[in-house]
């Protein structure tokens, strides 16, 4: 039996203000530091340890990874990035309040934009496009790699190359891995490894902070089963409805 875990990085400033973030690179808040350092104490708890961690190149993300390694007293393991583990690209809201923008287009655009697998926000804006040309960060990257906005589908499908082509051979190799990235990313890998049918993925929520463990089949790393972990143990994912707000402390409280 094979386990992986995810976690999607801690509460981000554009989070606690209600923003679309998408690839702006904004940093954790307080609560989100020490949400990245009780995951860390929850996973030594339950006796997790890691060879190698895969995270996104958007500092929340990258922090939340590190936080929660200085945690397990794992800092020295190798940590990998990769845009490919970036969260979707909102586009043009990139930066917006949530409540402005449902006020100007209406909740169910919003929600269409949001949670829909295959319907794209609206497209970032030449002026802003050429920022990421000059980004450091996606020096590697051809300019026709960097999306103008990205559905679920698109973020999926450049997610599992990475997971295919980086992450499946540690997993075959019996390396024990973690990946620090998103909500949509991880929606993504999780909408890959459980069938969900697009019409099903709307749904689905990803909770800050929050481990969630899968374990594969050692043949084919199909997922046998999964669950998340907080402070009161582990919580079978199966039986929390997939639009629980994991957030609230409250919900962690009652799947425990």
């Amino acid at each position: 039996m094979k386990k992986i875990v995810f976690i999607r990085h801690g509460q981000s400033l554009y989070n606690l203000e209600n923003r679309f973030t998408g690839w702006l690179d904004v940093d954790l808040t307080d609560e989100g530091y020490n949400g990245a350092r009780e995951a860390g104490a929850i996973l030594k708890k339950h006796g997790f340890t890691f060879d190698v961690a895969y995270t996104s190149v958007l500092k929340r993300a990258i922090r939340t990874c590190w936080i929660l390694l200085h945690e397990m007293d794992l800092v020295w393991i190798p940590v990998q990035k990769s845009w490919r583990l970036n969260e979707r690209h909102y586009g043009g809201l990139q930066g917006l309040n949530k409540d402005e923008v449902i006020a100007r287009f209406g909740e169910e655009q919003v929600n269409e934009w949001r949670r829909s697998a295959s319907v794209r926000p609206p497209a970032l804006s030449e002026e802003g496009y050429g920022k990421y040309l000059s980004d450091p960060k996606y020096a590697g990257l051809a300019a026709d790699g960097i999306p103008f906005t990205e559905s679920l589908l698109d973020t999926e499908k450049r997610a599992l190359i990475y997971w295919n082509e980086e992450i499946v051979p540690d997993l075959q190799q019996n390396k024990r891995v973690i990946i620090s990235a998103h909500g949509n990313t991880l929606r993504a890998l999780v909408k890959y490894l459980d069938q969900i049918p697009d019409e099903e993925v709307t749904s689905l929520n990803i909770p800050n902070s929050m481990p969630l463990v899968y374990e594969l089949d050692d043949d084919y790393l199909k997922p046998v089963r999964h669950y998340y972990l907080c402070s009161k143990g582990e919580a079978s994912a199966d039986s929390i409805p997939r639009h629980l707000n994991l957030d609230d402390p409250k919900n962690c409280e009652w799947i425990g």
